[in-house]
């Protein structure tokens, strides 16, 4: 992203948790601790889905793309958090800040489209389960995975390009603990009625009309398992879908409470600072919790090839052993 031309110096300075300062130390290794857990959680959800062939169908594809999402989200937030917690480095270039703000934007922007994706591949699973394999064929879910990702990094183009061009003349203090667009934005000089008007329109595309679809998708399963006459065939329906509707209420809870409950009076900046941070970084680490946990084939997978991996590390400490001796 072009930075502003008008700006009177060449780089913002990100405060993080400044008021927290007397919890610095548990805060570092909070982080870090949560940094890998979300990536270890994450990626043994990539390697599994790729390796075992029982994952290899359209919602564990998802799920996939769901993980790497949140890798990105993870690696575009906290190791430069890190640095500034350790005060390595506080500093981020304009270039490099707008293109933080950009890239978290984008990636959380393809997270909420990938859901209702999820939600769709759940609707036909069990509204049309007949033609299940018809409609979600392989095409079908690299076509909507490219759709998700495509939509994600196009829409937020336009307003973070036109946002980095704002004369920036009053502070470079960013009061947040990475480049948020509406604490940034707020550091110009100028007026910025244009802006909010735009990220605005962008929150009603990126949120509210994957979450109208989603309800949709979900009010015509909810239908189509009312009618079903078995108990057994009821839960076993509710069940297909009981680990999406979970990921559907922690980003939509999760993203309300950070544009609605975070304007509550009452609040201290602070404190919305340290909500409005923590909800970026605890969303990554659940999903892999929920679908893990709740996912009989997820467990499997784990157990196989833990124990295949824990059977090759033995026998080669063992060839090594001999060797030595």
């Amino acid at each position: 992203m072009n930075h502003s031309k008008a700006a009177s110096f060449t780089e913002f300075e990100i405060l993080g948790f400044s008021h927290l300062q007397e919890y610095k130390t548990p805060l570092i290794f909070g982080f870090l601790i949560l940094f890998l857990i979300t990536l270890t959680a994450n990626l043994l959800i990539l390697l599994l889905v790729a390796l075992d062939h029982r994952l290899h169908t359209p919602m564990y594809f998802f799920l996939w793309n769901l993980s790497l999402l949140d890798i990105l989200i993870t690696i575009a937030i906290i190791p430069k958090l890190l640095a500034v917690l350790l005060e390595i480095n506080k500093t981020i270039s304009f270039a490099g800040c707008f293109f933080q703000m950009y890239f978290i934007i984008a990636v959380g922007a393809s997270e909420l489209f990938l859901v209702a994706a999820m939600a769709y591949d759940r609707y036909v699973a069990i509204v049309k389960p007949l033609q299940y394999n018809v409609i979600i064929d392989i095409k079908a879910c690299i076509a909507i995975a490219a759709i998700v990702w495509l939509l994600g990094f196009l829409l937020p183009i336009v307003s973070i390009t036109l946002a980095s061009y704002l004369p920036f003349c009053a502070s470079n203090k960013i009061l947040h603990c990475f480049c948020d667009y509406s604490v940034v934005i707020a550091l110009t000089c100028t007026d910025v009625t244009l802006h909010t008007n735009l990220a605005l329109g962008l929150a009603i595309v990126v949120v509210f009309i994957p979450l109208l679809f989603v309800l949709w998708s979900y009010y015509r399963i909810v239908i189509s398992v009312v009618r079903l006459k078995a108990t057994a065939s009821r839960m076993k329906a509710f069940s297909m879908c009981s680990s999406h509707l979970l990921v559907v209420l922690t980003y939509y809870m999760s993203t309300a409470f950070l544009y609605i409950g975070l304007q509550i009076e009452g609040i201290s900046y602070n404190d919305r600072v340290f909500i409005g941070g923590l909800i970026y970084f605890l969303t990554p680490v659940v999903n892999p919790l929920i679908y893990s946990l709740r996912n009989e084939k997820m467990k499997e997978a784990a157990k196989k090839y833990f124990n295949v991996y824990a059977l090759m590390l033995l026998c080669i400490l063992k060839c090594l052993s001999l060797n030595a001796c």
